[in-house]
């Protein structure tokens, strides 16, 4: 695979089959042709691949991508794998095209391979008629390859036995006769989905391959994604066409697919494998195409016509205020109160003109609409994570979009052509938007003439990078060498520390990271962080789209928009500070079991002492008459010895509840307290990922009203909440529930103090 080292080396030129090329420091012989030879659907790299694919990390197993390389004018006496053998300045590449020694070595591999093949022709027509399916010319790339070395009889033989066909599943027949054991299904299986489904079983020429403990593939934990099938270079692995007898309405044939521009390079089979998942629907203007907090696994792509996307739900939050004349000092007025930032002002509260959303557009949040129109793509998020909608769309004018699937556009966002399509679409439609909505660079979209000049200085300097579920994007230590912008998923921002790992916070689209490692060179930042070097590890929590930034256009960045320095300035020495303060909360012990409860987690649990509580439930009825009448704790939970853990807001080191909110309205305080933005849709999300079932969902009249069917009169529309315990942060900062105890058995106190309350851990002797 292409790496370009990012620490500002200059690109390497060289030579294949006597074109030249400049490609960065890192890229691989075969990356570099592709390059310079494909530019365009139908044309031809010069050195073949069977074991290799442009995705994959390469192994260099078949060796029939093997070039003769000479450097500084002197050949080397091997010939070197080209999908693993990295460039370097003035080298001479020669393929099998140009030199006769490649091409001997190259077509003697081939004939070996052929050698322990069926006979291609008979082979091949067993299977189409068995399948019932064409599979399309250039599908079997060992026979293309022998075709394209002119390669027709090979010249050795050995007595084979037939294997037999693994038909027991579903959707995919396994014809181990046609494997020639390249693992292109097993990495596909393993490191590009993380199923871990197939490998390898027996040895010498009892070699093949196998599914969990050697079961049957229809037997296994095979999740039929297909991933394996469309890998395999031979079709020992191929679509059992039939199982989709009926596609959904609307559906678009393989064939269509294959001619679209955005299909551009699909695999055919990979199309025929997912006939059903491209559906193609026409709206009337007005009609919802889908709405905000809905759950879905697909995006749309937009063919004809406009849409308006926008966000519904009121932009206002849950307002605490106590009840004015009341006997009770935690009464407050009892009816739900909802207020904007406007007419109620909280601590730490986000002031942002842009809410990021699931779209290539952005909602100014005084006016949340805004207008799509072809070729736009929307849903990516909810398709590819599961997340909820996170706004509601509707036909502006009649149109006709098409709704892809997640194997679909998984694809899409991973092959050569239509992945440049895709990025080459958000650089010149979506970069603008995305930056509006980054909170850092808010001060330059105040001024727009300024505003348009960054757009235009960054648009040919980003690279779109995507990053797989649990994969780490850069570790904590390591040299900086970019800055990256979140357009889709969210990242896991941790450091380690003596006790473990520490979650700093999650961000989620609109939210940027690494320019810390970036600023050592900064005065203002050179005390607070190393110069150069990563403070924290960063790590995709789901499917995630970056734009990357590498560290010399960064600092040029710098350099020319001296606005933008200043809030990059700003912004790291107020992140810094305040993760100094959280780490100075945190304690270090390891606690066993007590870990595992979630408690050391805990930076603020409710403890009850059961020893002085008399169960007069004060605390309960405190915290509801703090909050409206809505409870934000229940008097149940964990024991350990006298005390027990009430249900209640821990304000946790890792706040899994700011996981996965489609409009990133959830996040944690410099404090660590949970604040919820104005702009919840509702959706639940984050009640729904809390472990401890500390958020709730409150519902408020909206006063709009619709007519019920049923009860036959009209009943008003409820738009619901998240709430949490925020420890009465915007009353008094003093918790109602602890401060209404009348026997002093409720206390507010970490997870790590609970433990040593109860003996698990020591308590550490004073400091002398």
């Amino acid at each position: 695979m292409s790496s370009a080292n990012g620490n500002g080396a200059p690109p390497v030129s060289l030579t294949i089959d006597g074109r030249k090329v400049s490609v960065p420091a890192g890229t691989t012989i075969y990356d570099a042709a592709t390059r310079a030879f494909v530019k365009q659907a139908g044309d031809r790299n010069p050195i073949p691949i069977l074991c290799h694919r442009e995705h994959m990390t390469p192994v260099a197993v078949c060796r029939v991508c093997t070039v003769d390389v000479s450097v500084n004018g002197r050949q080397e006496f091997r010939l070197a794998p080209a999908c693993q053998r990295e460039v370097a300045e003035g080298m001479e590449v020669r393929t099998h095209e140009t030199s006769d020694r490649v091409r001997n070595a190259v077509s003697m591999l081939t004939e070996l391979l052929l050698a322990d093949y069926p006979d291609p022709e008979a082979a091949r027509a067993a299977r189409l008629t068995k399948q019932g399916q064409s599979r399309g010319e250039g599908n079997d790339e060992l026979i293309e390859l022998a075709e394209r070395l002119g390669v027709e009889n090979p010249r050795f033989s050995r007595s084979r036995r037939e294997k037999p066909i693994d038909e027991s599943s579903m959707v995919i027949a396994v014809d181990h006769n046609a494997c020639i054991l390249c693992d292109r299904c097993i990495r596909a299986c393993n490191d590009i989905r993380n199923n871990h489904v197939i490998g390898r079983t027996g040895k010498g020429y009892k070699t093949r391959i196998a599914f969990d403990l050697d079961d049957p593939m229809g037997d296994s934990s095979c999740v039929a994604c297909g991933e394996c099938m469309i890998s395999c270079p031979t079709g020992a692995l191929l679509s059992k066409h039939h199982v989709l007898s009926r596609p959904p309405a609307g559906t678009v044939p393989a064939e269509e697919l294959a001619a679209h521009p955005l299909f551009t390079g699909v695999s055919k089979a990979f199309l025929d494998f997912n006939e059903g998942a491209v559906v193609r629907k026409h709206f009337r203007k007005g009609d919802v195409i889908c709405r905000e907090g809905d759950y879905d696994a697909t995006a749309y792509y937009i063919e004809d016509g406009e849409v308006e996307i926008f966000i519904s739900s009121p932009f206002k939050h849950v307002k605490n205020h106590r009840g004015a004349g009341s006997w009770n000092p935690f009464a407050l007025v009892r009816n739900s109160l909802l207020a904007g930032r406007g007419e109620d002002r909280r601590d730490e509260e986000m002031d942002t003109e842009f809410i990021s959303i699931d779209a290539p557009v952005v909602l100014r949040y005084d006016k949340p609409v805004a207008t799509m129109g072809p070729g736009a793509i929307f849903g990516e998020m909810a398709c590819m994570s599961s997340y909820p909608r996170s706004a509601t769309v509707v036909a502006q004018t009649d149109c006709t979009l098409l709704e892809v699937g997640r194997n679909v556009l998984y694809i899409l966002q991973r092959g050569k052509f239509s992945k440049a399509q895709l990025d080459e679409r958000y650089r010149q439609n979506a970069l603008d938007n995305h930056l509006r909505g980054a909170t850092v660079f808010a001060r330059m979209v105040k001024n727009e003439d300024e505003f348009k000049k960054l757009v235009e200085f960054l648009r040919p300097r980003v690279d779109l990078v995507r990053v797989n579920n649990g994969e780490v994007i850069f570790r904590q230590g390591d040299p900086a060498d970019a800055y990256y912008l979140i357009r889709i998923g969210f990242v896991k921002v941790s450091q380690e520390r003596p006790g473990g790992e520490f979650v700093l916070t999650y961000f989620g689209p609109g939210k940027s990271f690494g320019e810390i490692g970036l600023m050592g060179h900064i005065p203002e930042i050179r005390d607070l962080a190393p110069p150069g070097i990563r403070t924290a590890t960063c790590t995709a929590l789901d499917h995630v789209d970056l734009v990357k930034i590498k560290g010399e256009d960064f600092r040029l960045l710098l350099e020319q928009f001296p606005s933008v320095q200043k809030s990059f300035i700003d912004y790291a020495i107020t992140i810094l500070k305040q993760n100094e303060r959280m780490l100075r909360q945190v304690n270090e012990d390891s606690l066993g079991d007590f870990l595992q409860q979630g408690l050391m987690n805990a930076q603020s649990v409710l403890v009850l002492d059961l020893e002085k509580c008399t169960r007069c439930d004060e605390c309960t009825k405190a915290c509801a008459d703090s909050h409206g009448g809505v409870t934000r704790l229940i008097r149940e939970g964990l024991r350990f010895d006298r005390f027990l853990v009430a249900s209640s807001c821990r304000s946790c080191l890792d706040p899994y509840c700011m996981v996965g909110c489609p409009v990133n309205s959830i996040r944690r305080r410099g404090s660590l307290e949970i604040i919820i933005e104005d702009w919840c849709i509702g959706c639940g999300k984050c009640a729904e990922n809390c472990p401890y079932g500390n958020i709730n969902m409150h519902p408020f009249p909206t006063g709009q009203n619709v007519f019920d069917e049923e009860l036959r009169r009209k009943v008003p529309v409820l738009q619901q909440k998240a709430t949490t315990c925020d420890l009465c942060r915007e009353l008094d900062g003093q918790p109602s529930c602890v401060y209404a105890c009348p026997h002093d058995a409720a206390h507010r106190m970490k997870g790590s103090d609970l433990a040593r309350e109860i003996g698990i851990v020591a308590t550490p002797p004073p400091v002398r």
